[in-house]
């Protein structure tokens, strides 16, 4: 799903200096992390509650499937390429550690920060309110981290070299 949108960066490199290192390029970079970034903490957390986690456990468990689900994401478009697995794995890592890091940092100190969340259920919107509210907030975080990450020929400046 997201490895398509990938497919029209090629008009955003037209005119700039630095390939890639457009804010249109950060934001879909970006776009990217927050989509692995999302299914993995949100699965996680709702694992973790609904087995009656206690924070600690659900948080390292949303994390955990968030850097998978975020890596999982790169692999499988970086892998589409025509890369091999060993090389689409560095590719990958390379790509997204920093993103996904800054984006968890972020989403989960919010949660943290945030009066009643740790402690709020599936049922309440209090749940859902303030994971959603986070992972915004570590979208708007971690874009700037992806444009410097881009513009210096890292992140997914070198995911991109790879679909084209």
């Amino acid at each position: 799903m997201q490895h398509e949108a990938h497919a029209g960066h090629a008009h955003h490199h037209e005119g700039h200096q630095a390939p890639g290192s457009s804010w249109s390029m950060a934001v879909q970079a970006t776009l990217h992390c927050l989509t692995g970034c999302a299914i993995g903490e949100v699965l996680g957390m709702v694992i973790g509650t609904a087995f009656g986690w206690g924070n600690l456990p659900t948080t390292i468990l949303a994390i955990v499937l968030a850097f998978f689900f975020g890596y999982s994401l790169t692999l499988r478009g970086v892998l589409r390429s025509g890369l091999g697995l060993r090389a689409a794995v560095q590719v990958a890592l390379a790509a997204d550690t920093l993103s996904i890091a800054v984006m968890e940092l972020v989403d989960n100190g919010v949660i943290v920060l945030w009066p009643g969340a740790m402690d709020a259920e599936l049922g309440d919107l209090l749940f859902w309110g303030a994971l959603a509210i986070s992972l915004v907030i570590a979208f708007v975080a971690t874009v700037p981290v992806n444009k410097w990450m881009i513009g210096r020929g890292k992140g997914h400046a070198v995911v991109h070299q790879h679909h084209h």
